[in-house]
């Protein structure tokens, strides 16, 4: 980390409710409580590592309103209410500062469709493509490599990454994060078996993101079969993730690495599916509802479920099957020896 902070400073940023001892440290570096050393800036996060706090050589700590401890000499201990959100609001800081966003400006490489209009207050970056009829908002930035398809609409304050795609008529709302090698709206995965071949499906829909989404590398969003695939306002797509044609994706919803979902499925508000879920086509779960990591979704999941498995179920009750195909071995054993006992008699 290139940058530095006073204990003021993070103070301001970090909006402590109490602030107990003080340290004169230039505070240089974020570290984990174990490998913090004097300088660095650590925090508690989850309580399991609490023990941690007491040894840790870092000199300022983000700490819960009710941590009991003092610090040691030099040392500062912040109290807030939430210490992960305020050590990701201080690295936001750091983002800023060790990677800022370009000057405004189309590169001299970038090609730029006649008619088209690039707000003074956007970038167009090293190589990038943005076709005709396509819009850029006012402050975004498309780093090198970027393509923007026909008709396609950049909202304001975007920031696509290198090798991210739009692709033609998709429609980017306000504040949207494309990390690298995303593609938006490339074809569903539509076919018709006639006369002993596959059929191509024309994929004439588009897809659409709403304010405050961010969709993860090498995530790919599939443009609908006809209207549109939906991704709602606030939104989290991690890594690896296939969003099938025609889906819709509610808001605040949080999907992580390598889940696929299937072609018009349905996700309420703050859905939660953990890496490496599948959902089968047509599904629809419910607002709140959280699939866990590997499950695999061949039914709808109800309003605030929990589920797990594969075939997914109630997650107490996968959990229950767990812990006896764990003791099958001695139910065999117990089975065995009971059958010889019986036979002897």
């Amino acid at each position: 980390m290139k940058v530095s902070f006073t204990q003021e400073e993070v103070a301001a940023i970090a909006r402590p409710g109490r602030i107990l001892g003080e340290t004169t440290a230039e505070l240089r570096g974020i570290a984990s409580l174990g490998s913090a050393q004097p300088g660095d800036i650590t925090f508690l996060g989850n309580k399991r590592y609490k023990e941690g706090v007491a040894t840790t050589r870092a000199s300022l700590v983000l700490l819960p309103p009710d941590f009991p401890g003092a610090p040691a000499p030099g040392q500062v201990f912040m109290l807030v209410e939430n210490p992960s959100a305020a050590l990701a609001r201080l690295c936001s800081r750091v983002e800023q500062a060790l990677w800022p966003k370009p000057l405004p400006g189309v590169h001299p490489t970038a090609v730029v469709a006649p008619g088209v209009v690039i707000p003074e207050s956007a970038t167009v970056g090293p190589h990038c493509v943005v076709e005709a009829e396509a819009t850029v908002g006012e402050r975004s930035h498309l780093q090198a490599r970027v393509f923007v398809g026909r008709g396609a609409a950049v909202g304001a304050d975007c920031w696509l990454m290198p090798g991210s795609t739009v692709m033609a008529e998709c429609t980017l709302g306000r504040r949207v994060r494309l990390h690298p090698g995303a593609v938006i709206g490339s074809d569903g995965f539509g076919y018709e078996f006639v006369a002993g071949r596959h059929e191509k499906v024309p994929q004439v829909g588009t897809v659409e993101l709403g304010d405050d989404v961010e969709i993860g590398a090498n995530t790919t969003i599939d443009r609908s079969r006809f209207e549109k695939t939906l991704v709602g306002e606030g939104t989290k797509i991690d890594n690896l993730v296939q969003v099938g044609h025609n889906v819709i994706i509610g808001r605040h919803c949080m999907i992580c690495a390598q889940a696929g979902i299937a072609g018009s499925c349905i996700l309420g508000d703050y859905v939660i599916l953990g890496g490496q879920v599948g959902l089968a086509g047509h599904l629809t779960v419910g607002a709140q509802a959280q699939v866990a990591a590997q499950s695999g979704v061949m039914e709808d999941v109800p309003v605030k479920a929990s589920v797990f498995g594969s075939p997914s179920q109630a997650r107490m009750l996968e959990a229950r099957i767990l812990a006896l195909r764990n003791r099958l071995p001695e139910l065999f054993k117990r089975v065995d020896a009971l059958e010889a006992a019986q036979a002897e008699d």
